[in-house]
Formats: structure tokens, sequence, C-alpha cells
């Protein structure tokens, strides 16, 4: 099955939603980066997150977002666009702990619970859009939960899960909803949501048995109706051009230091892990460029 997420609304329109599968495009990432499960788990979960706030811009809107709770994993960061278009990356793919008290991956002991979820939005404007929230819990979903109340004023919930497997370490299965409340919903229609939402399976385990992001919507909402679909997959926006630029950028006495000092060069790209490698020789021809 490939990635998607869904826009919808339900409950007679007082209730916007969104959901996604991201179980492949999470696999991907992880094996280029070679992450162990707790990463893995953070990581997913801050990518669905991002994906199915991406589906909320416009055109050629987008958005990163960066968790840093202080935990081992380092940073965590998360680029979507309106296109269904994402990466990610953590400082540290290499960490796990043993599960928690309640059988999960401890995530939160990993990310860590003293620091910021911090959402910069490129919406086209001179200056981009900062929020920022507390992390509130390290579970990544709860987090994102309060941001959207703190910093957007729009009462959310959010659900996220990843399933990995034990052995190889691969994702099983990844994904994601997100409903908010539209101004007026009635306090019948809140509760409702409230009690359907304790009901549910976790995240992960509903992807894994095979729902599609439509029928995770329909177990919460009234009148469900799909408004679009946007596939879902990994993308860069690295290339060895772009790299040869940023280092002519330096400027002519900065390159020719560099290649008398190291001979060579190598830049890596933290989201999608390749490195572009320069000999003496191109150098020599970007130095001879300028």
């Amino acid at each position: 099955m490939s990635d998607y997420l869904i826009r919808a609304i339900g409950f007679d329109g007082h209730v916007r939603a969104f959901a996604a599968r991201t179980t492949n495009i999470v696999e991907e990432i992880r094996a280029r980066h070679d992450m162990w499960n707790t990463a893995t788990a953070a990581m997913g979960r801050t990518l669905t997150c991002t994906l199915m706030m991406g589906a909320m811009l416009k055109g050629e809107e987008s958005l990163s977002v960066k968790i840093r709770g202080g935990g081992p994993i380092g940073q965590i960061v998360a680029e979507a666009n309106a296109h269904g278009e994402g990466r990610a990356y953590v400082t540290n793919p290499q960490v796990h702990f043993e599960l928690n008290d309640k059988g999960k991956l401890d995530v939160t002991r990993a990310v860590g619970t003293n620091g910021s979820l911090i959402v910069v939005k490129d919406l086209g404007m001179r200056e981009p859009y900062q929020g920022s929230s507390p992390i509130v819990s390290g579970e990544i979903g709860e987090d994102f939960t309060y941001y959207f109340v703190v910093s957007e004023q729009t009462p959310s919930a959010v659900g996220v899960g990843v399933l990995v497997n034990p052995g190889d370490r691969s994702v099983l299965a990844s994904g994601g909803f997100i409903l908010q409340l539209l101004p007026n919903t009635p306090e019948e229609v809140v509760e409702k949501i409230e009690q359907r939402i304790a009901g549910l399976p976790q995240v992960s385990r509903m992807i894994g048995e095979g729902l599609t992001p439509e029928q995770i919507l329909e177990r919460v909402l009234d009148d469900c109706k799909v408004l679009s679909r946007t596939e879902i997959h990994f993308s860069c926006t690295c290339s060895k051009e772009k790299v040869e630029n940023a280092l002519v950028s330096l400027g002519k006495d900065e390159l020719s230091s560099l290649q008398a000092e190291q001979g060579e060069a190598e830049v890596h790209c933290h989201f999608c892990n390749e490195r572009y490698h320069f000999s003496k020789e191109e150098l020599q021809g970007l130095i001879d460029q300028l």
C-alpha cells in the first residue's frame, strides 16, 4: 500500500481532520540513516505530524519542525510541503531503549522533556511565520496537541504511532491523525470525539492491521467527508550543483585555503545522508570560476 494523506471534515463541518499512512517514507529514512528503533519512532511520529501540517498549506508553501527536548536523540528536524513531499533526520540516529512500562518504545526518554517544539512556515511572505511551545511529554503527539492549542489557538487532538520490527529494525507501520475543532463546535460533539478517541486502538496497530486513513477517521467522525487525497513521498532538495554553489559562495580566498589545508572537500546532507565529494582538481575548477 502506498503512503498518502487525506483532508476531511465531519460532524456537519464542525471538525476538520487529517489522516496519513507514512510507513514507506519512514522506512526509507530509517534505512538511509541506519536508525535504531526508538529513534525511528521519534522521527516517524514527528514527520507524520509535519506531513499532515503540510496539508494545511497551499501552493508552494512549506514548513519545518524542530523538536529539541534535551534527550540523547538530540534534535529532530522534519520538513514538508503542500504536495506531500517530506524529509527528516535526528542528530543521533543510533538511540534505543527498552520498552517503557506501557510496553511501548520509550520515545519520551529518547526525546527528553526539557525544551521546545518549533514550527517555521514559509508562506511566501517577506518573513516566515514562527511558532513554538514547550515540550510537555516528549511523546510527540501530545506535544503537537499542546502546540496547536498554545501557538495556533486551535483545539486539536493528535494521534501518531510507529511500529518497528524488533528483529531487523524495519518499519512495519506508521501513520497518524489530527482532529481540529472549528469555532462554535457544540459541546456534545466535543464529548463524542473525546469518547471515541479514548476507545481507539494504537494508531500504529490500526495501520498495521491494514486500516486506511479514511477508515481511521470514520471511527471518530460522524458524516466524514474526504476533501482531498495527496500521495506522500520522500524528497530531498540537495544536489551536487547546489553544493557547488554553496562552496563558490565561500569566496576565492576561503576555497583556496580549504584546498591548501585539506586538498579536497566533502559535504554531507543531514536529510538524505548523501555525501558529495570534491577532489583537489574540482576545487581548483571552482576557484578558477572566481
